[in-house]
């Protein structure tokens, strides 16, 4: 891993310690845990849709009237 790579996720990393601070302040540590792990899930769910419309056929959106 680069040094340019490694400061751009020691960054985020701070960025999201910054956010976290702030969510644990304004509504608790259960709530911060919380928007975090959804996030996750978030992000997990966006990346299996992705690779399965990649898989799948190119089919219409709409349907024929």
């Amino acid at each position: 891993m680069s040094d340019q790579e490694q400061s751009s996720k020691d960054e985020f990393f701070k960025q999201l310690a910054q956010v976290s601070d702030a969510m644990i302040a304004a509504h608790g540590k259960d709530f911060a845990m919380g928007a975090l792990v959804l996030a996750a899930r978030f992000i997990a769910e966006r990346q299996s849709r992705e690779a399965a419309s990649a898989e799948a056929p190119n089919s219409p959106t709409t349907p024929a009237d």
